[in-house]
């Protein structure tokens, strides 16, 4: 497509587009069209019939195109991207000796441009909504919904609730006040949906667990607590309430449909049934599995036994193509090599929770997710006339394995065109990235972060001096 088409594209007012194809709840369906208006999709069908009943408008022809929703990303930090690459070869529990030195070192500057970078990087991805579990950053959280809605990305945005180190008991109230007024703050806006966050359930008290629970599930919203992640965390639990993470949250009532638990990476057998039995929904997060954590979730279990799931980032990488295969892959190599099951939950159910699963994880199910009338018209067009997946036999197992970020060529989030072959549409991508990079080097010297790893070059750098050692 040119520059014609991407004119078009942006035009105001509706529009009629005609893909090569619509990837639908059920599947790919070839001929198919969308009217878009108001940010939402109006009409989805056969071309020839929506032409028919629309002539009024010009329809806009994508050939060689896949009209698909837009991932959703089910657990995200947007105030952490300054350090990502702080992360690789650390073990568990960074958030202690990492995440939270260098959140406490941003200034308000920082903390926008930090969140609004990993907002470009997963809209270069194909992400239309992120789901953010609330920033440590000494900064009012609407920095961070204002770099969202700048960026033009659909948020889910956490205002993290801990509680559980404040040695005054009176504290508590204001906690919950806070969390309402959190709530309330972002009544009708477009993009922004607010949630409450707690970072683990050791961070809150047992009363706090309890109300954000029942606040969020009143405002219709969601809770979103990093759980059963870590091996150190599930044992301090033990020691601490002789239960689980998971447990814990069950014993205090905070499970339920308005709980979001991220990672869960640890569950026996009965915590897979609590979650069953709750309908409490997870993000799966196997990148972040690979880079820093202990176990991968079962996530083939959860599909199974029909718990709700999305899949999350956590700030690893943005990139919504790449994050399905993950998820496939990681569920291969942690059960399905051992078992014999070859299929592993197959292409469509990675790329499913990906979009419709992850929209309904983080609470958003009825406005996001799918090509539907009614849902907000947050979608990509991704170019399938590439030697990846031209030569098409199976387009969902296709786009799993062999879809990337450099295929989409369009990314629209409530109906606007917000990224084009990967540069935003309507604001300095390159120069946003450029301040980024001098605001990341103050923070982290700022930061008192702390790694257990050197870097990549001093590792070798160490062996090679061992090697020579040992020689001598």
């Amino acid at each position: 497509m040119n520059r014609h088409d991407r004119d078009l594209l942006a035009g105001p007012g509706p529009r009629l587009l005609v893909p090569g194809a619509v990837l639908l709840p059920e599947g790919t369906a070839d001929g198919w069209a969308v009217t878009i208006d108001d940010g939402r999709f109006e009409a989805v069908g056969p071309a020839d019939e929506l032409e028919r009943a629309h002539p009024q408008l010009p329809a806009v022809r994508l050939p060689g195109h896949l009209l698909m929703p837009g991932f959703v990303d089910a657990h995200h930090h947007l105030t952490q991207s300054f350090g990502s690459a702080l992360a690789f070869g650390e073990p568990s529990e960074i958030f202690r000796r990492v995440w939270v030195p260098l959140e406490g070192a941003l200034d308000e500057e920082s903390a926008y441009t930090a969140a609004k970078l990993a907002a470009l990087e997963a809209l270069r991805g194909g992400f239309t909504t992120v789901t953010d579990a609330g920033t440590r950053a000494g900064v009012d959280v609407d920095v961070v919904a204002s770099a969202a809605r700048d960026a033009g990305i659909r948020c889910v945005l956490g205002l993290v609730c801990n509680d559980a180190d404040q040695e005054d008991a009176t504290d508590h109230p204001a906690v919950l006040e806070q969390a309402e007024k959190h709530l309330a703050r972002y009544d009708g806006e477009p993009l922004i949906h607010p949630s409450l966050a707690v970072s683990i359930p050791e961070a809150a008290t047992e009363r706090t667990l309890h109300a954000t629970a029942r606040l969020a599930a009143e405002a219709g919203a969601v809770v979103q607590i990093h759980v059963n992640e870590h091996l150190a965390g599930v044992e301090r639990s033990l020691v601490r309430h002789g239960l689980r993470p998971l447990e814990h949250l069950h014993s205090v009532g905070a499970l339920g449909p308005q709980l979001l638990a991220a990672h869960a990476t640890m569950l026996t057998p009965r915590e897979l049934t609590l979650l069953a039995d709750t309908g409490t929904a997870v993000s799966y997060n196997p990148v972040a599995s690979a880079w820093k954590g202990n176990a991968v979730a079962p996530a083939t279990a959860m599909a199974e036994r029909g718990i709700r799931f999305g899949l999350g980032t956590d700030g690893t990488r943005g990139d919504g193509f790449r994050l399905a295969e993950a998820a496939e892959f990681a569920q291969r190599l942690a059960y399905g090599l051992a078992t014999g099951d070859s299929s592993c939950g197959a292409g469509w159910t990675w790329l499913e929770r990906a979009n419709r699963g992850g929209a309904d994880a983080v609470g958003l199910g009825a406005r996001t997710g799918a090509v539907a009338p009614g849902m907000a018209a947050d979608f990509l067009l991704v170019d399938v006339d590439t030697p990846e997946l031209a030569l098409s036999w199976d387009l969902p197992w296709e786009l799993v394995r062999r879809g990337n970020r450099d295929q989409i060529t369009a990314v629209f989030v409530a109906g606007r065109l917000r990224m084009w072959h990967g540069r935003p549409t309507e604001w300095d991508g390159p120069e946003l990235v450029r301040r980024a990079a001098e605001l990341a080097r103050a923070a982290v010297a700022r930061a008192n972060v702390t790694r257990v790893h050197p870097t990549s070059t001093a590792s070798r750098a160490l062996i090679r001096s061992q090697d020579r050692s040992t020689a001598q």
